[in-house]
């Protein structure tokens, strides 16, 4: 019969004796001392939960509690309540296993739950948290970061050296006064809704409402990045035909990002099913990306030095990295449904100013415009501990096959092989504006306009486009799909 822990499966006696120790597991001998066990519970309190065992040595064996008695055990279930503060949540089991010596013995199991809002710390004040196989005892500024991870302390609430009223945005601050159609002045309203405290600002204030928020937070921006292709790449071969940072207090941020972004968004015509006529949509679903952006800078964690929102477009899909790794209690499984905000003044402010909807509606409201728009769900992933990234794809790739067979149709394979894709190029522009420009075609390809030129004027001598114009000077020429039939 396999022996095995009745709240953990997983943890049958072989695992005991043989599994390597990490972040949920950890063995202990059982003549360890009561005040060294209490340091353990409290790093995987601290940490992500965890098993922590006792009564087996380093290299697997069971010494188990014969030769100690049940006194031992006793002393050592009263650690969480004696030895922890606050008690962390746990359950403990005792399996009866054979020891070294082959005869039936006691192991202690600790399954310790993580902490979603509390420190737990040693009675000695003390605070350690579970990384890798270790327990590691915590320094200042580590506390402090747990505490912000915890929600014991916002860092949102810090105040900001070398701040002060004069730092202001007064436009900012107006608009947001009128939003609350209050008369207060500027310190008052600050005060009142604490984002000021003895004439400095906090890092929520500093964000929200200081001119050049950079000046104290180098990070705060928003990076925009547009690739040219499914891939970035580096070197002679870097493809990057857009490269736009966006700095200011958030409400500014927020709107120049809605600007700068749109116009790099694509319009197709879809077949709409309905009426059996083509309609224009866009790439992606306008609430889907504006609302993923508002959550980058709404929940990111402010505290990150170095790392900022990173808005990264790609022939295929869309990518918006936001610095820290979801907060207290939110995971990928459960992001879609559970209700929690890292910085809750800064979130009540882009509310009010209408940039953020009831927590978690707008993350449900993504799913729900892609698949109206008949895209892929939204994926959330965290790509490293320290950040989250949204990725939402469009449908490009079965839209250009499309496109190409749409237009192949209408000439025959043996002319449509002939063409360079440059031309193929100007061609798809000719079918999605229903004209092409010089200019145009020079954008698209970012070659000089004398090869452009050529390129139409070879496709006009193939009677595949025709030229309309008054004369080769006139500024309003343009090239259109010929009406003539292709041979």
């Amino acid at each position: 019969m396999t022996i095995a822990s009745k709240y953990n499966s997983k943890i049958t006696e072989n695992f005991l004796k043989e599994s390597i120790e990490d972040q949920y597991f950890d063995r202990k001998s059982s003549r360890i001392k009561p005040k060294d066990i209490a340091q353990h519970l409290c790093a995987f309190a601290n940490g992500n939960g965890g098993c922590l065992a006792i009564g087996i040595a380093d290299n697997g064996e069971i010494e188990g509690f014969n030769d100690l008695g049940d006194d031992k055990i006793n002393d050592l279930l009263k650690v969480p309540f004696d030895l922890c503060q606050p008690t962390p949540k746990y359950k403990y089991e005792i399996l009866e296993i054979n020891n070294k010596s082959g005869v039936i013995d006691k192991v202690l199991l600790f399954h310790v739950e993580p902490s979603s809002n509390k420190i737990i710390k040693t009675t000695s004040g003390d605070v350690y948290l579970r990384i890798g196989d270790s327990s590691k005892k915590l320094a200042y500024d580590d506390i402090k970061n747990l505490e912000y991870d915890k929600g014991e302390r916002l860092y949102e609430e810090e105040l900001v050296e070398r701040s002060s009223l004069s730092d202001i945005d007064s436009d900012v601050l107006n608009a947001y006064k009128n939003k609350l159609k209050t008369d207060l002045s500027d310190e008052e309203i600050l005060d009142a809704r604490g984002f000021i405290y003895e004439g400095k600002l906090t890092v929520a204030g500093a964000v929200l409402f200081a001119k050049n928020p950079e000046k104290f937070f180098p990070s705060c921006r928003i990076r925009f990045i547009r690739y040219d292709g499914l891939e970035g790449k580096v070197g002679t071969e870097m493809n990057i035909i857009k490269d736009i940072s966006i700095y200011g207090p958030l409400h500014k941020m927020l709107e120049e990002a809605k600007s700068v972004i749109a116009a790099q968004l694509r319009d197709f015509q879809s077949l709409n099913p309905k009426t059996g006529k083509f309609d224009i949509v866009t790439e992606y679903p306008e609430f889907a990306w504006q609302e993923g952006i508002v959550n980058a800078i709404t929940h990111r964690d402010y505290s990150i030095k170095g790392e900022h929102i990173k808005v990264i477009m790609y022939d295929d899909r869309l990518e918006i990295l936001s610095p820290g790794k979801l907060p207290n209690i939110v995971n990928i499984k459960n992001l879609k449904y559970t209700r929690y905000s890292r910085n809750p003044k800064i979130a009540r402010v882009l509310s009010e100013f209408g940039w953020v909807k009831e927590l978690n509606e707008g993350v449900k409201r993504i799913y729900k415009e892609m698949s109206d728009y008949f895209l892929d769900e939204p994926k959330f992933s965290e790509p490293n501990m320290n950040s989250l990234k949204l990725t939402l794809k469009n449908n490009i790739v079965m839209r250009k096959i499309r496109n190409m067979e749409q237009m192949s149709a209408q000439f025959t394979p043996e002319l449509w092989d002939t063409l360079s894709s440059d031309e193929i190029t100007a061609i798809e522009l000719a079918y999605k504006h229903n004209k092409v420009t010089t200019k145009m075609l020079e954008d698209e390809l970012g070659r000089d306009i004398r090869v452009t030129r050529k390129i139409l004027n070879t496709l006009r001598d193939k009677k595949i486009l025709e030229w309309n114009g008054t004369s080769k000077n006139d500024p309003k020429q343009y090239y259109k799909i010929s009406n003539e039939k292709q041979n």
